[in-house]
């Protein structure tokens, strides 16, 4: 799988913004919003952002296959 790419973030006060492609994405306020600046300092910060703003593969794709409307496909 590609590494995600074209995520942005930026503090609005004591929200996170995180927009994908010159979008807003998702807003994280509070809680979430100091977890994720303590994280982004620690791990790749493109990664982070798929991972919150809910962007990247789940593991369901097998669940979907067995999925009645996808058999015999």
């Amino acid at each position: 799988m590609p590494a995600p790419e074209g995520f942005a973030y930026r503090r609005r006060g004591e929200d996170v913004v995180i927009s994908h492609g010159g979008r807003v994405a998702t807003v994280l306020r509070g809680t979430r919003a100091r977890d994720f600046l303590d994280d982004v300092e620690r791990t790749d910060p493109q990664e982070l952002m798929a991972r919150v703003t809910g962007d990247y593969r789940r593991g369901n794709e097998r669940q979907a296959r067995q999925h009645p409307r996808n058999r015999g496909r």
